[in-house]
This record gives C-alpha cells, structure tokens and sequence, in this order.
C-alpha cells in the first residue's frame, strides 16, 4: 500500500517517474543491474536484504544514485544507521504523503535532507 501511494504521488508530478519497483533488498540489487536509477527509495526494514545494507552496496556500485530512506522508526539510532550508510536523506513513513515531493527534489538538488518532523522527534526522545 505505501509503495503504491509513492508510485502515484510521484507519476502525478512533472519530471519525475518511477523506473522500477521491488519488493526486497535483493531484488532491489537485482532490478539496479538493468535499469538506470537516478534516486532508489529503499524501506529501512525490507526482508532478505534490509534497507541499510541495500543502501550500502548501492552506494558502493552506483555511487551516483541518490538514496532516501523511508522508516516508520522515529528513534535517532535508525536515522544515524541509514545516513551513515550513505543516504542522502532520510523520511518517516507518516510524513510520506506531505514530505516525499519536497524530499526527492531536496536531494536532486544535491542536499542531503532529514525531515524537521524527524529530527525534532528524534531529538526530543534524546537518543
């Protein structure tokens, strides 16, 4: 259901389109070796290969590809593993609706981006 509010939201907006879907780590991996991805958008807990081990060896074989991150976790530790394995952004699943334009073009544009919603509740819960 989320991958196809993210598939609408952004075949609704110019200049964007979606090249591809996957349903885990290792398809994702698979799917990269045939299409050409300018931003891959990779849950944080994705099964056979979780989002941050995905992004990591996207980030070793197409480092070019920009990366952001959705979670449903508001705990920093979660946001540091993923910024840390070489996403340039990271997004709460439940500001996906309101944020996710602002967030793709955020990171085009060639800056990395935390949502405020997210570092306000990661920073007020003090891990």
């Amino acid at each position: 259901m989320v991958r196809q509010g993210i598939r609408k939201i952004i075949e609704e907006s110019r200049g964007m389109e979606v090249v591809g879907e996957a349903s885990d780590g290792l398809e994702l991996l698979n799917d990269l070796k045939n299409i050409t991805a300018d931003m891959v958008i990779v849950d944080i807990i994705m099964p056979n290969l979780r989002g941050i081990e995905a992004t990591r060896q996207i980030k070793m074989t197409y480092p070019e590809t920009k990366i952001l991150i959705l979670t449903m976790h508001k705990r920093k530790e979660f946001l540091y593993h993923g910024l840390s394995a070489g996403a340039e952004g990271s997004l709460l699943k439940e500001d996906t609706d309101t944020e996710l334009l602002f967030a793709i073009e955020t990171i085009r544009g060639g800056m990395d981006l935390t949502t405020n919603e997210h570092r306000n509740r990661t920073t007020q819960q003090g891990i």
